[in-house]
């Protein structure tokens, strides 16, 4: 599935970090970090800092380990994969909607026009990373879907400057510059634009930046997103079933398993790191995002031996070095705010 933890699945992990409404959202990146700085100065020293450092671990772990997840699931077509994703999550979601007594705030997002729309596009782009994600793992693509994730930053940073008019500071802009050449070193090399990489990025960027425009929260959100995403799964489904295609009950209790609990993967993550980041700074989830791509990069290279060249080796490192820039002026931007508080 950040990454700029501003709310990214690590699969829409993005839009977690806090929901800002539209006006808000053009405020300059030091006022959103300074009020969010604000907020975690009641919460970075006290005993629930412990909890929340395990619950975004556990997050970012569990998120971490999907390519071995996906990857159990190689046999079934990726569209069956997504379909069943989306389904499934619609039954576990709307259980913990239920119980948690969340049935009025869908009932308003579905009667605000607005937010019903942006939930419309987040759930378009959350299904195309969900499914470029699920192709890139079954074609041993997962050093592309590492980069991908580790560019996602920049690509929220470059969002920030296009559509929030907010300023681009000079750490920033070196941590771009970095990430491009990086990306345009592995075009050169490889003789083909890292495409899976892009999209991935990309349609995470724009689902974050949207979720934060949207004033609903993350478990609220992923049941709208899924509830209008599955009337079209579940005729894909009821057709690949009726044409004697579907995986679903044909390929053995392995695959079965794996499909139904794509609803439970797909949430407990989710709220394990909207309960870290209501307990740590912004900061603080600002490292452990890293913690998703690299492991895919490490089970890549690793464990499913995908090719890692030099040319593979130069990009990353120029992308890392983006990285460290861009985490040293985040670490920057929290400390000033805090002066200033």
């Amino acid at each position: 599935m950040n990454i700029r933890p501003c709310g990214r699945p690590w699969e829409p992990a993005l839009s977690l970090a806090g929901c800002l409404s539209l006006r808000d959202s053009r405020r300059s990146r030091v006022s959103i970090v300074a009020d969010q700085g604000v907020k975690s100065q009641n919460t970075a020293y006290q005993p629930g800092t412990g909890a929340g450092l395990a619950f975004g671990i556990t997050a970012y772990l569990v998120w971490g380990f999907f390519p071995i997840y996906f990857k159990a699931l190689a046999a079934v077509p990726p569209l069956q994969v997504l379909s069943h994703r989306i389904v499934w999550s619609v039954l576990f979601v709307w259980i913990l909607i239920v119980w948690r007594g969340k049935v009025t705030d869908i009932r308003t997002a579905f009667c605000n026009r607005k937010s019903l729309a942006l939930l419309t596009v987040t759930a378009l782009l959350i299904a195309t990373n969900w499914l470029v994600f699920i192709i890139a793992v079954e074609h041993d693509q997962v050093i592309q879907s590492s980069l991908g994730y580790f560019i996602t930053p920049f690509v929220s940073v470059l969002f920030g400057v296009l559509f929030l008019q907010e300023r681009l500071r000079g750490m920033q802009l070196i941590a771009l510059c970095l990430a491009a050449v990086g990306v345009l070193l592995l075009t050169v090399q490889q003789g083909q634009f890292p495409w899976t990489a892009l999209i991935l990025a990309v349609t995470f960027g724009s689902y974050g930046l949207l979720r934060k425009i949207v004033s609903v929260d993350s478990l609220t959100g992923l049941a709208v997103e899924t509830v209008l995403l599955a009337p079209a799964a579940l005729a894909y489904l009821i057709h690949v079933s009726y044409h004697g295609q579907s995986a679903f009950l044909s390929m053995g209790p392995q695959v079965n398993i794996l499909l139904v609990s794509a609803g439970v993967a797909t949430t407990i993550p989710l709220l394990l790191f909207a309960s870290a980041a209501r307990r740590l700074r912004l900061a603080t989830i600002g490292f452990l995002q890293y913690i998703t791509p690299t492991m895919h990069f490490l089970l890549a290279v690793l464990l499913y031996h995908e090719p890692f060249t030099r040319a593979h080796l130069g990009s990353f490192l120029f992308i890392w070095g983006g990285l460290c820039c861009y985490s040293y002026d985040a670490f920057r931007g929290m400390q000033a705010a805090r002066r200033a508080s």
